[in-house]
């Protein structure tokens, strides 16, 4: 299982190993993780190699040791990518519902004017999704985003204040 190699030229092969594994993870993989466990197990074989461990240990930590850390990477990867996805509500989206005061007028939809609204002291171009024009002043529901725009329509309260 030497290869033809003699025991004190592993040490560096496993080295040289790990920075091209290393290398091309970094550079060509955009980071995927799909090398860099295969270049810290070579890393590890080197190690072990510079102490004189059996070739069979050297090729078995590299082996075993890359796989073992791939499926690490790839369990947190996954866990990452599950745990990192944003609530219904949270960032734009949040607005969805609010009422908001429009602050410059906004057209009727078959005219296609923006308008301006302000919610929570956040100024919002605004589109009506109904064909009447909404005046400065107005209060509007929030209804949907649509890019960097929000969607409204005016707003209907009922005699105690509350939203229809």
């Amino acid at each position: 299982m030497d290869l033809g190699l003699a025991a004190a030229v592993w040490p560096w092969v496993w080295l040289a190993v790990a920075i091209l594994f290393a290398v091309v993870e970094v550079t060509i993989l955009g980071g995927s993780m799909v090398l860099l466990p295969f270049a810290i197990s070579a890393f590890v074989s080197s190690v072990i190699a510079f102490y004189d461990a059996p070739i069979v240990a050297q090729w078995l930590v590299f082996g075993a040791g890359g796989a073992v850390l791939f499926a690490v990477f790839a369990r947190w990867a996954s866990m990452v990518r599950t745990g990192n996805v944003l609530p219904v509500g949270v960032g734009a989206n949040r607005l969805v519902g609010r009422t908001a005061i429009v602050t410059e007028p906004i057209g009727p939809v078959d005219h296609g004017p923006v308008g301006q609204v302000t919610v929570d002291s956040e100024v919002w171009g605004a589109v009506s999704t109904v064909d009447v024009a909404i005046e400065a002043g107005a209060k509007v529901t929030i209804v949907d985003l649509q890019g960097t725009r929000v969607l409204v329509e005016p707003a209907t309260v009922d005699d105690t204040g509350a939203r229809q």
